[in-house]
Formats: structure tokens, C-alpha cells, sequence
């Protein structure tokens, strides 16, 4: 038997635009998924295509128990953190000798497959190896951690990504002369982040510049932007849509002694809050019970 732990993700800068060549920046959070795998003369898989997948790629076959933090369709990486763990717990138990960076690699793949579109490696590089990454035409680059103080607000409002970036791709075909300047102008919202990622509150004024631009695109949604408003007026830095949108989640920058304040104000709005910070471990192997 072994069990594996990945952490969630949130953007804070650029989804979307990643997957148009675009940069983004995205940081791994605490919540984790954890999934223990063993090898079974009769075999269960958890009803995931995801986990399907993972044992199909090594051609194993066992039994797989997860337990998990973070809610799905959410935007917050769950089915990255539950792929990277199932083929880490996959690759310990079954000995098949796997690096990290190999874990990383096959998890991207398996989300493009199950997702049938266009799956940026940002949620499965930040699961695997935590801390904050900006990714730009698939490289990834790690950024010193931050003590970034997050509340997570969950419109409870679940989404397709896959769907949703669809949305965006018609969107865009439909007017490019419209929303390539869109993307063009998250994307210097990303490269100006990058100068002042030790100042909280500059980098809260461009989360909602982002987050406006995002509204553009076409994948905001009623009670997110409620939940970004209720988190801007108790104080928060900044708050923005963080993932596909469409339902999901969004996520405030916000000062440390305030926290507990706008997640009260998030809750107040029908949302689930959840305080957070930067997770800088990433992958990681459990202690078997």
C-alpha cells in the first residue's frame, strides 16, 4: 500500500491566456488530495477517468482510495492533484521507478486526454513540485514563494472546464480583433505582477484588472462576482475569478489580520471560504497507517 498527497492551485494572474501562448502565474495551496494505492487480486478504481487513466498508462491494475480537500469543478486543481498522486501512489506501490519530473510530464498528459482540449501544464507542474510558477509556451519557471495571506471563496457552482474553454475559443474566433487584445492585456498584467510580487497590495489592484478582463471573456458568473465584491469591500487587496470560471471559485489577496473577516463576508454571500497560504511542498509520499 501507498499513499501520495498533491496540493491544489490557484491563478493568480493569466488562466485562459496560458493556453494562448500567453503568460500566467499560479501558486499551489495547502488543501491536498491524498490517495493511497494497492495492489489487489481484484481490482476497484474509484469512478474517475482521470484515475482510469492513470492505471491504464502504467498497465497496472489495483485498488485506489482517495480522500480529498478540495472540492471539484472548482477551479482549484483537484483533478490535477488527483492525478499526480494516484500516479505517484501508482509508480511507489508498483515500483515502475518514475521520476518526479516523469510524474509531471504523464499527469499533463492524461489531463489533455480526458479533457479533449486544450489543457495547459500549469495545474499538474504546480501540483507536483508546489510553490508559485510563471508559465509561459510551455516552460515553467520557479518564483521565490511569497507569504501570500489567500481566502478562497467556492460560488459552490460547478463548471466544465473544458467547456468553458471552449467558450473562450469561440468567443475568439468569433472576434478576434476584440479578444486578442483582451489576452495581450493579461498578459501585461503577468509581466508587470512579476515586478512587484513582494507588494500585496499593487499586486491586489491588477487581480481585479484581471478579473474584469476575464468578465470579457466571457467565463464570469453571477455569484463569483458577488463573492469577488464582498471580498473587495471588507478589505481585501484584491479578488479575482481563479480557473475556468463559470461557477468554481475565486480567490482574494488579503492582509493577514483581516482573513477571517472576508471569509465571513464570502460565507454572508452563500459561498464556502476557505484561508489559505502558499503550499511550497508539492508532492509528497504519506506515512502508511
Amino acid at each position: 500500500m501507498a499513499t501520495w498527497s498533491a496540493p491544489g492551485k490557484v491563478f493568480l494572474f493569466g488562466e485562459h491566456a496560458v493556453l494562448y501562448e500567453k503568460p500566467g502565474i499560479a501558486l499551489a495551496i495547502r488543501p491536498r488530495v491524498y490517495v493511497t494505492v494497492r495492489k489487489t487480486s481484484h481490482p476497484h478504481h474509484a469512478k474517475s477517468p482521470y484515475i482510469d487513466q492513470c492505471f491504464r498508462e502504467f498497465g497496472v491494475k489495483g485498488s485506489v482510495y482517495i480522500n480529498s480537500q478540495l472540492p471539484s469543478s472548482s477551479g482549484l486543481g483537484s483533478s490535477a492533484a488527483v492525478t499526480v498522486a494516484t500516479l505517484a501512489a501508482i509508480n511507489d506501490e508498483f515500483d515502475m521507478g518514475r521520476s518526479k519530473e516523469q510524474i509531471a510530464e504523464l499527469a499533463w498528459k492524461i489531463e489533455k486526454k480526458v479533457q479533449k482540449g486544450r489543457a495547459s501544464a500549469t495545474d499538474t507542474t504546480v501540483s507536483t513540485y508546489g510553490g508559485m510558477f510563471l508559465i509561459k509556451e510551455g516552460t515553467r519557471k520557479r518564483l521565490a514563494p511569497q507569504n501570500y495571506h489567500l481566502v478562497i471563496g467556492n460560488s459552490q457552482i460547478s463548471h466544465s472546464t473544458s467547456r468553458m474553454v471552449e467558450k473562450v475559443a469561440e468567443l475568439r474566433s468569433k472576434h478576434p480583433a476584440i479578444i486578442n487584445p483582451v489576452l495581450d492585456s493579461i498578459e501585461a498584467i503577468v509581466m508587470d505582477a512579476m515586478k512587484h510580487l513582494d507588494e500585496p497590495a499593487y499586486l491586489g489592484k491588477l487581480m481585479d484588472m484581471n478579473n474584469c478582463l476575464l468578465e470579457m471573456l466571457g467565463v464570469g458568473h453571477p455569484q463569483l462576482s458577488r463573492l469577488v465584491l464582498a471580498a473587495r469591500s471588507t478589505g481585501a487587496f484584491g479578488a479575482k475569478i481563479t480557473g475556468a470560471g463559470g461557477g468554481g471559485c475565486m480567490v482574494a489577496l488579503a492582509p493577514k489580520n483581516i482573513r477571517a473577516r472576508i471569509a465571513g463576508a464570502i460565507e454572508v454571500f452563500d459561498g464556502r471560504a476557505i484561508i489559505t497560504c502558499i503550499d511550497t511542498e508539492g508532492l509528497r509520499k504519506e506515512r502508511d497507517a
